[in-house]
């Protein structure tokens, strides 16, 4: 195989535990590339399972890349549109997640001005597509087998538990999330619904105010908010301790621990857009349809008439919701383990995802 790079970063975050995935992959395959991190630092501390071997690779890869990185080689970089139109090559790979509906003209250029372009869902790549680039692939990601594995959970035993992950934010839609939930739910003893929303992005009074605006200043004792957890083993508890995965995110590129749980065989109510189409379906998740769209813009995250993330998220019907929960609900009683869901940790591998960017470098 040609020489190339990988240019990505290596922490905790979803860019971060992508990035891990793959250099697993590529170390195991025994390859050399040259690493350039992103943050020029690495950060492996919320992985449980890395070898000596493994770490040493990682250093001997970075130690490497001043002395023997060519430009004439390829890059593959995963990143965000923002910060992509640098590159250590000529020819650039680039992986990245969108997850509104207008790409604009500084994203549309960034685009064109890296040599392949792939995305994590067909949706995004037919967007960019239908916005004049010709150079959009698709590379799905997989299952991260090293870091999530079936447990048996028994602490919540007798009561149907809800898991809700992402970071806290308008566009992932957890206010009306939350809020149908609790109307049909709340102080209900047999149902349980555990928040691990926390955003790192926002202070600690902001996100307590948000909190409590969402909550209406009640109190609920069968809702909980989860902290940060700083290893992916107790994040594998804590997908591991729900009956049923709640996604109904109005944007997303993949929906990383909603995949990860129906992938460990969990229930879903999924709504049936962005990222989500790539890997849910009728047989293996409660599909909700989309009522129509609303901007993103929150005043935090999302400010109208900038260079990047401008457009609109899908939203949803808070009856169809909750119909979807009751449905949900049913299927666990039927059976607790989603068969279906299992099969997604064959149908979609790291080993895969590398197989698809070897085959882009390959044909640069």
């Amino acid at each position: 195989m040609r020489d190339f790079s990988l240019n990505l970063p290596v922490n905790s975050v979803s860019f971060g535990q992508v990035s891990v995935a793959l250099l697993r992959e590529f170390h195991a395959r025994g390859l050399q590339p040259s690493i350039f991190p992103i943050g020029d630092s690495i950060d492996l501390a919320c992985q449980d399972t890395v070898g000596e071997d493994f770490q040493k690779w990682i250093q001997s890869c970075i130690a490497k890349r001043l002395e023997e990185h060519n430009r004439s080689n390829p890059v593959f970089k995963l990143w965000h549109l923002n910060g992509s139109l640098d590159s250590y090559s000529k020819d650039q790979i680039l992986l990245t997640f969108y997850e509104l509906d207008s790409p604009t003209k500084t994203e549309l250029n960034i685009a064109k001005n890296n040599t392949r372009l792939a995305f994590s869902s067909s949706s995004s790549k037919t967007l960019f597509e239908e916005n004049g680039i010709d150079n959009a692939k698709l590379i799905p990601l997989g299952f991260d087998k090293s870091n999530f594995q079936v447990k048996k959970q028994d602490y919540l035993k007798g009561k149907i538990v809800f898991n809700l992950t992402g970071k806290l934010e308008k566009r992932k839609n957890h206010k009306q999330v939350i809020q149908a939930w609790i109307k049909k739910y709340g102080n209900n003893k047999d149902y349980v619904l555990q928040c691990a929303i926390s955003n790192p992005f926002l202070k600690n009074e902001d996100f307590s105010r948000l909190i409590s605006e969402i909550l209406e200043e009640k109190t609920y004792f069968n809702v909980n908010f989860l902290g940060a957890m700083q290893k992916n083993s107790l994040y594998n508890d804590y997908l591991n301790s729900s009956n049923i995965i709640i996604g109904m995110s109005g944007g997303d590129g993949w929906g990383l621990p909603e995949f990860q749980s129906v992938a460990l065989g969990k229930h879903s109510i999924i709504l049936n857009a962005s990222g989500y189409k790539e890997w849910a379906n009728e047989d293996n998740s409660t599909l909700i349809k989309p009522n129509g769209k609303r901007e993103v813009y929150d005043g935090i995250f999302f400010h109208k008439g900038q260079s990047f993330n401008q457009g609109n998220t899908f939203t949803f019907d808070e009856e169809e919701f909750i119909d979807g929960c009751e449905k949900a609900i049913k299927k666990v009683k039927n059976n607790p383990v989603n068969v279906k869901g299992l099969e997604l940790q064959e149908k979609f591998s790291y080993s895969k995802t590398v197989d698809s960017i070897i085959e882009l470098i390959e044909e640069i």
